[in-house]
């Protein structure tokens, strides 16, 4: 009842590609890599225990196993590195790596939640991680080819390659009044862990508390001196504070 050697090389890149096909998903609603490649690594250990009289077979099914288990920590130690696990945006790691290869046209959003503080003050840090979460998920949509990172603490950058500030710029003031318009429903503490059954229940009882969220963003793009990316981003944040400062809830270049 022993596998036949013909099948030992499909069955090892079957094994292998289940650990690309779980990287590099979102953290919070896929399977982890390290998982996926210990049970690919388990599957290949008993198949190589059906084998163990042939020894190339034996060998080839365990080499699987350790290639597996070395392909998933090593995708795994990435996902670490450059994903942000509270809000599933890349981290700013990922977004240094993405400014090295950025062209002479881009445009730069820096984001910051307004009166975060307050909110972890007022709220609690649970009602805080909430909101950096409705945040994450709004800039996740950015339209105009935009892709959004957590930069640190509740403040975000998006980042517009070969798009000139003139382009990016609405698709900006989208997500400023998107999120200004969003309602945000507080979890009850006893809400279920599951999305469904959550779901079912939000639609037979009021919530216990709504919040609005607002943003303050600054945007900037290559001009004069002003010519890397690293530079621009500086731009950004310098925007940024003016826009604070102009009152937030606005896009301020």
């Amino acid at each position: 009842s022993r596998v036949p050697v013909v099948w030992i090389v499909p069955i090892v890149a079957a094994l292998v590609a289940a650990i690309w096909r779980a990287w590099p998903r979102p953290p919070r609603t896929h399977t982890r890599p390290l998982d996926t490649g210990l049970v690919g690594a388990l599957a290949a250990f008993f198949i190589a225990c059906e084998w163990v009289s042939t020894v190339s077979a034996f060998n080839a099914f365990m080499a699987a196993a350790g290639a597996i288990l070395l392909v998933s920590l090593l995708q795994e130690s990435h996902r670490l590195a450059f994903h942000d696990e509270l809000t599933g945006l890349p981290s700013r790691r990922a977004l240094e790596e993405r400014l090295h290869g950025l062209g002479p046209v881009h445009a730069i959003a820096m984001l910051d939640v307004d009166h975060f503080k307050k909110f972890n003050d007022t709220h609690g840090h649970d009602i805080g991680d909430q909101v950096l979460r409705l945040v994450a998920a709004r800039l996740a949509q950015a339209s105009g080819g935009g892709t959004a990172y957590r930069y640190g603490g509740e403040e975000f950058c998006i980042l517009f390659p070969e798009r000139q500030l003139a382009d990016a710029l609405p698709h900006v003031e989208t997500i400023c009044a998107d999120i200004a318009a969003y309602q945000m429903a507080v979890r009850r503490p006893d809400r279920p862990k599951d999305a469904e059954a959550g779901t079912r229940l939000r639609q037979l009882r009021s919530p216990e508390r709504i919040l609005s969220v607002t943003v303050s963003i600054g945007v900037a793009e290559p001009e004069g001196l002003r010519a890397t990316p690293a530079e621009v981003v500086i731009a950004a944040d310098r925007a940024l504070y003016r826009a604070k400062e102009a009152g937030r809830n606005r896009v301020s270049r």
